[in-house]
């Protein structure tokens, strides 16, 4: 049995729990971090000694960071599918997923905590607002990539539509400027269209 540890409404869970929907795996989910804790316990700490989520443990197999939780998903669960079997699509794949870490996480952790996080009497407007036009001109190299292909790795749903899905949904939620980048919209819509995207990703952000 796979056995997620991780709350729901955790980003880098989320790209979990959407690649486990797609694959239609059976597995159990507990909710640790945040307001329910639990991620200081020994017992926690032996499975993940950073104490983060997410976590798993695919009968006896613990693997954390949650881009390699889910290649290892796609690999065992999804290959040619999740995971391409084409050496050059799987790379291309990598590139975006290692992509979303250097230039989409680091604007978007200052514009979530500002708007999510943060009483609107103590927020940094003017740190918001750069973090909003970084996010912004990061996702129109997306946005160009994606002209001339449906998902980031080609014509089908890969594991790289995954962590890029999770924070393009945040994105368009977040009360920032948002451009228009048609190319991104229609992926974005696309991926709105499945029902394990709308069942784990698209939920209230907190």
């Amino acid at each position: 049995m796979l056995t997620i540890w991780g709350r729901n409404n955790s980003i880098n869970v989320q790209k979990v729990m959407w690649t486990v929907a797609e694959l239609g795996l059976e597995h159990q989910r507990h909710d640790v971090g945040r307001q329910f804790g639990g991620l200081d316990t020994p017992e926690f700490l032996a499975l993940n000694p950073n104490g983060l989520i997410p976590t798993i443990d695919d009968d006896g197999t613990i693997i954390w960071e949650s881009n390699a939780v889910v290649r290892y998903l796609a690999a065992k669960y999804g290959a040619g599918s999740l995971w391409p079997e084409d050496v050059a699509r799987r790379a291309l794949a990598d590139q975006w997923m290692d992509w979303l870490v250097t230039r989409i996480m680091p604007p978007m952790a200052p514009a979530f905590v500002g708007l999510i996080r943060t009483p609107p009497e103590a927020r940094d407007s003017a740190a918001i607002d750069a973090a909003g036009q970084s996010l912004s001109d990061a996702w129109q190299i997306l946005n160009a990539h994606l002209a001339a292909t449906r998902y980031v790795a080609g014509d089908e749903l890969s594991m790289a539509d995954i962590p890029l899905g999770c924070a393009c949904y945040r994105y368009y939620t977040l009360d920032i400027a948002h451009p228009e980048m048609p190319h991104l919209q229609a992926w974005y819509a696309l991926l709105q269209a499945r029902e394990a995207y709308r069942e784990h990703v698209m939920i209230p952000l907190s």
